[in-house]
């Protein structure tokens, strides 16, 4: 016994092969009043099979047709009466599916289990694709988080600028007016934390976010990598950037010469 969706199926089936009883034809137009939704799935059908039945027209070769012609003992002449002119014979017609069913009855119940599976296995595909796309949640987009690096001592002209893209978790560090460093020290760019923030962080609650040296104007310019500390809300408190020992940068003994907090 069918279940009402593979009953469903069988009378569009059935619809776009044009071979619907009175009986079924009513119960398909109810269906379709009750549900207009099912129009889209009798077009899906219909252009299935239309594209399965319709091949596109080739003109034969006037070879061909002349090979034929020979092998049933017929010439162009006997058929058209008059010179052959390969080059304007007719183009064969394309056999329709109509005439296909009446020569052969069997195929009804071919075509109305493959024009069935078409659109169950159509039908599938959609059903799945929206569950997966039930299943997974937008993905949150944040806003741009911009902190501006002040000196921390009065003289100096040193700042900084990074702004960072919590959706990339990549940030433009943007440096003017450090001086160079002698060789074996470093700078070092810290993200820190609130106190006791669930994440891996050093004694002074900073991660180590990136090391750089400035050319011989004091600047420096980069894209970098942040961690994903930057996705939470309240959880960076500020920006700084130290002078390191160069072999063991994250051991974070320098104080800040230019630190932030976000704009």
């Amino acid at each position: 016994m069918s279940t009402p969706s593979e009953q469903l199926e069988l009378l569009i089936a059935g619809y776009v092969l044009g071979d619907l009883s009175p009986e079924e034809a009513a119960e398909l137009a109810q269906l379709l009043a009750d549900d207009p939704a099912i129009a889209a799935e009798v077009a899906q059908m219909q252009t299935a099979l239309e594209l399965t039945y319709t091949p596109p027209e080739v003109q034969p070769p006037a070879h061909l047709r002349t090979a034929i012609l020979e092998q049933a003992h017929l010439t162009p002449d006997a058929i058209s009466g008059t010179t052959p002119q390969p080059d304007r014979l007719p183009p064969a017609s394309p056999v329709r599916l109509a005439d296909r069913r009446s020569r052969f009855p069997w195929r009804r119940a071919v075509d109305v289990a493959a024009a069935a599976l078409i659109l169950a296995l159509g039908l599938s595909n959609y059903r799945l694709q929206q569950a997966l796309q039930a299943t997974q949640p937008d993905s949150p987009q944040y806003t741009i988080l911009t902190y501006s690096l002040q000196p921390t001592q009065a003289n100096s002209e040193a700042s900084a600028r990074v702004a960072v893209n919590p959706n990339t978790l990549e940030a433009n560090l943007i440096v003017e007016n450090l001086p160079p460093l002698p060789p074996g020290q470093v700078y070092v760019v810290w993200t820190v934390l609130e106190p006791n923030a669930p994440f891996t962080t050093d004694d002074k609650d900073a991660i180590l976010t990136e090391v750089f040296q400035v050319d011989e104007q004091g600047n420096f310019s980069r894209i970098i990598a942040v961690p994903e500390v930057y996705r939470f809300d309240g959880v960076v408190t500020n920006v700084a950037v130290t002078i390191e020992d160069a072999s063991a940068p994250q051991l974070h003994v320098g104080a800040p010469i230019v630190i932030a907090e976000p704009l």
